[in-house]
């Protein structure tokens, strides 16, 4: 199946059940939608006003259940629900994490760390094949938010993501705001973090508000957790239209999915990003890159 779209290189809004009555019925001037399939499997009605939507706007499906970092392997059976929801919708792009979640028969409900080193490269590329083979179509991977490391790492994160694309071709979505925030978490660079990635597997972009909390590991110290519960802070804008001039334009997601505010809140948030874009990038480039 060819999605009837494609996927406009500016800003979208991911679209959570609160708001999609509201989307049907306004047809709000955004560049696009994202949606998270497992909000979707056990709900017909959603699902119809979501395939009402896809008529009119590209679609980006971001799972969250997948868990290609799960040392048990890929849940067939859910991988299978999500690609019957794909086939209904057509989206222009599916994407997920560089995390686990499941073990055995549960689900953990959390995006969970993986230690950087060539047996979970090789664990990790296998599970993307099997989710690209099922799917059919490519599956684009997230860089994780970041509060902890392994001492057994062998690699660096942009490391592990180099040598992923490497062998197997696939292609990143850069989750800006975790860059910052695992930066400042982790205590490295976030301008050398986006330096080091490889730009041609770079698809599209994600922002998403993040919340400071105090770090009961280091006394006074703060750790900042990746809420998607408020607006993009400034230095993740500023790291943002450094990941623009590096990468150039690509399609830009505004994510919140806790504490959920207005749906004109997260078009004001994507009409922002639009703007950093167009500030950013020299008119040509703009013309170029959105080719």
């Amino acid at each position: 199946m060819t999605s009837i779209h494609r996927m406009p290189a500016r800003a979208g809004v991911g679209l959570r059940l609160p708001h999609i009555e509201e989307a049907v019925a306004t047809r709000p001037s955004v560049g696009w939608l994202e949606i998270h399939p497992e909000n979707f499997l056990a709900n017909p009605h959603a699902t119809e006003l979501l395939q009402e939507l896809a008529g009119r706007y590209p679609i980006s499906v971001h799972t969250v259940g997948l868990s290609v970092g799960s040392v048990g392997g890929i849940d067939r059976a859910h991988l299978k629900r999500v690609r019957a929801l794909i086939d209904r919708v057509d989206p222009v792009l599916v994407s997920g994490h560089l995390a686990w979640s499941t073990h055995g028969a549960e689900y953990l409900n959390d995006l969970l760390p993986l230690p950087f080193d060539k047996e979970t490269l090789q664990l990790v590329a296998r599970h993307l094949q099997e989710v690209q083979d099922g799917l059919g179509r490519p599956y684009l991977l997230e860089n994780p938010s970041s509060y902890v490391g392994f001492a057994g790492s062998t690699m660096t994160e942009v490391q592990f993501l180099n040598e992923l694309v490497d062998q197997t071709g696939c292609q990143l979505l850069c989750d800006v705001s975790n860059v910052y925030l695992s930066a400042y978490n982790m205590g490295y660079d976030a301008h050398a973090y986006i330096d080091g990635l490889p730009a041609e597997a770079i698809t599209e972009f994600h922002l998403g508000g993040f919340t400071p909390e105090d770090d009961a590991a280091t006394p006074g110290g703060t750790v900042l957790i990746d809420t998607h519960a408020s607006e993009i802070a400034s230095p993740a804008w500023d790291l943002y239209a450094y990941a623009l001039g590096r990468f150039g334009l690509k399609p830009t997601l505004i994510e919140w999915d806790n504490d959920i505010p207005a749906f004109t809140t997260l078009l004001d948030q994507a009409a922002t990003a639009d703007a950093v874009a167009a500030k950013t990038l020299e008119p040509e480039a703009r013309r170029v890159a959105a080719r």
